[in-house]
């Protein structure tokens, strides 16, 4: 009789031969990262899914019911990468599983991947607590060159200190499907290292690996192997392609770029910032991919000559995220790739205050008060806020500090929706200083939740730089292409109205119109105008002043598209996306009778009105203008294309010049895209915020000779 596993593992490949050919390419990467839930004992744990995942980027529908038990990470824009091939994105989510679990995996019909892992339950012998599986970093899709050696070296942590091994995982156990290793690729189990030797075609692999955790032995005792703690899944995909240069030619990280497996420790409501630096001498770099996690900031990405630079920056808010988080990265030119960084960002685990307790948020400052009989061992003579400037006063019984929410060193970050001003309570003592005294480290936080303000009148204070690193740029797609395929595949449109005293025009609706490219020379019925910013602000908006389009580069004659928030005519449509994108549908045959090119020139603000029961972006509303006239904070670009065909011609790449003049090279679209900014001054109200505000406010005791 054929056993359990067997059956199960058939019934599996079957599903997958069932499903198509698609599923041959499942995913460029994955990796799980498991948390073991105390409260049942580690039998179910929370996994935590990376996937990358080949364009057009897959929707996370249908994976679970979202609740506590399920949660989608529905980045706004997901974090995604133009090489190889057609690009990629990453698509993340956690789920409660059980601790042994395998699973087929379907976000659409081009994503479909097997996943096994078996995670405990485990009780320590050294804590009595439940082990935690390794960690495993994963790297952007890795791109080789034929016949050029290369080294792979995977980041991997284990928070409970053991020694973490990596293995092919084994079609006989279960662990994959179609799985089997290459003689290409070399794995040295010690290090997580893997070695390709450059002996292979040009072509796309996928490797499937196991990452297992081994309770620390001398090296004397390691000959008879024990049995690992747990193993759970980690898939890469290699793409190699033709060699036209030297094989020592890759972008190398330089500058201020963190080392590798630098581990950041973040407290609550922390912002951490890092820069990733590269230089290639050979090609120039036309993207730093980053694989990271939910929320972190990408901006400011620049590639002049040999030098190319991204910043990064993560706050921590409230999160059900795993305590260590990783961040890879790599540097991309046209044919080469840098080798794989990875960083690590520690989430500090904190504990719980006495009775007693408070931090008191005002309109202007937050006020401690602390008991001092919980704080034993402690030098309060020690204590200092981020400034030194702003006093700590105590007496026998309370500690009590008043801090500025505009001075004494606090800092201002966004969390998701909210608004946070941070500082720290902690010990400071002279770098020459020994001691086995517990230090204190207490972080503060005030958050202003937008929709939770008393009062219609309430305000929100947003720093002035909010904007400083934001650019805005627009790009021309067919419909159902571009990074945004997804809203413009299966339209959803909003009501826009009409410029006050134009008439209506009887144009076909541009809903329906075929979307597939037609022949070389042939019109194109529609195309779609994307308007997109980078900024990741929740609650900014992005408000177009003017579009106007015309035959000639000097715009001599000019035909307007919209303005005030108005259209011209009924040959524009609105898409539904993101707040931080705009897509607008033109149908080509009414808009132009004539011309087989245009040129599109807008005007567009970034904005955050400091009412939350306000909009700052222009609307249209039954023919009359509406402005938000409440303080507001903004800045203006304005954007001008290059010359966009109106027939079907060879596509060609892109280049998409940014506000500040930095370019960056795109996949094939219609035309050529020139960003121009001529006004970015920011304006910021001057007053504080008031309302209701939350506290948080957590302590952490340690001893100077645990670091």
């Amino acid at each position: 009789m054929v056993d359990r596993l067997t059956l199960v593992i058939v019934v599996q490949s079957l599903a997958l031969l069932w499903i198509g050919p698609a599923c041959e390419a499942s995913s460029l990467g994955l990796t799980v990262h498991v948390v073991p839930l105390q409260s049942d004992g580690g039998q179910l744990v929370r996994a935590h899914f990376t996937v990358i995942a080949s364009n057009p980027c897959p929707p996370l529908i249908g994976l679970c019911t979202e609740g506590v038990n399920c949660i989608l990470h529905k980045a706004h824009s997901p974090v995604s990468g133009a090489k190889p091939g057609s690009g990629w994105c990453v698509r993340q989510w956690e789920q409660v599983v059980p601790s042994n679990y395998n699973s087929v995996i379907t976000l659409n019909s081009g994503t479909t991947f097997y996943v096994a892992m078996k995670a405990g339950p485990h009780i320590r012998a050294n804590s009595g607590k439940l082990n935690y599986p390794a960690y495993v970093a994963l790297p952007p899709p890795i791109r080789a060159r034929e016949n050029c050696p290369l080294h792979i070296q995977l980041s991997v942590k284990d928070l409970d200190g053991d020694r973490v091994r990596c293995r092919f995982a084994l079609e006989e156990q279960g662990e994959c499907l179609d799985c089997m290793p290459h003689s290409f690729i070399e794995l040295d189990k010690d290090t997580c290292g893997l070695t390709f030797t450059g002996n292979v075609p040009v072509g796309q692999y996928f490797i499937y690996l196991m990452a297992e955790d081994y309770i620390p032995t001398p090296k004397v005792s390691q000959a008879s192997e024990s049995q690992p703690l747990s193993s759970v899944p980690v898939h890469l995909s290699l793409t190699v392609e033709q060699s036209s240069s030297s094989c020592t030619d890759e972008p190398v990280a330089t500058g201020k770029t963190p080392s590798e497996q630098a581990t950041y420790n973040v407290l609550p409501f922390e912002e951490v910032k890092f820069e990733a630096d590269f230089i290639s001498q050979t090609e120039s770099v036309s993207e730093i991919a980053v694989v990271g996690l939910p929320g972190l900031n990408k901006y400011g990405f620049t590639s002049i000559g040999a030098m190319s630079q991204l910043s990064m920056s993560w706050v921590r808010g409230e999160n059900t995220l795993a305590p260590i988080l990783p961040i890879c990265f790599v540097a991309n030119s046209m044919s080469l790739q840098s080798e794989p960084r990875c960083v690590w960002l520690y989430q500090r685990e904190m504990r719980t205050l006495p009775d007693g307790t408070e931090l008191i948020c005002n309109k202007t400052e937050m006020t401690l008060v602390l008991p001092v009989g919980s704080l034993r061992n402690i030098n309060l003579n020690e204590l200092q806020l981020n400034s030194p400037a702003c006093p700590v006063i105590y007496n026998d019984t309370h500690l009590t500090a008043h801090i500025a929410l505009d001075g004494c060193g606090t800092k201002t970050v966004h969390a998701g929706t909210e608004l946070v001003y941070t500082n720290t309570l902690k010990s400071v003592r002279p770098s020459s200083m020994i001691s086995r005294q517990p230090s204190l480290i207490l972080p503060l936080a005030c958050r202003i939740p937008a929709v939770r303000a008393r009062g219609p009148n309430f305000n929100i204070a947003v720093p002035a730089t909010a904007f400083d690193n934001a650019d805005v740029w627009l790009e021309f797609h067919l419909p159902g292409e571009g990074p945004l395929a997804l809203y413009t595949s299966h339209p959803q449109f909003s009501p826009i109205g009409l410029l006050p005293g134009r008439l209506r025009r009887d144009a076909a609706s541009v809903s329906h119109i075929r979307t597939s490219q037609g022949e070389l020379g042939t019109r194109i019925k529609a195309m779609d105008l994307h308007l997109l910013s980078n900024t990741t602000l929740e609650r900014s908006e992005l408000s177009i002043e003017r579009c106007v389009q015309s035959a000639t580069h000097d715009f001599a004659e000019r035909h307007t598209i919209l303005e005030n928030g108005c259209k011209a005519s009924n040959v524009t449509q609105e898409i539904r996306a993101t707040s931080h994108a705009r897509i607008f549908r033109l149908d080509l045959f009414n808009l132009f009778t004539v011309h087989n090119m245009m040129y599109v020139e807008c005007e567009v603000d970034l904005c955050i009105a400091f009412l939350p029961s306000q909009k700052c972006a222009i609307q249209c509303n039954r023919g009359s203008v509406k402005r938000a006239t409440a303080n507001m904070l903004s800045k203006h670009f304005t954007l001008r294309s290059g010359p966009v065909s109106l027939v079907v011609t060879t596509p060609v790449p892109s280049t998409i010049v940014f506000a500040d003049g930095t370019g960056q090279t795109e996949a094939p679209t219609t035309a050529a895209v020139e960003v121009t900014s001529i006004s970015s001054a920011p304006e910021q109200a001057s007053f504080m915020a008031a309302g209701l505000i939350f506290n948080i406010i957590c302590i952490f005791l340690q001893h100077i000779f645990n670091h």
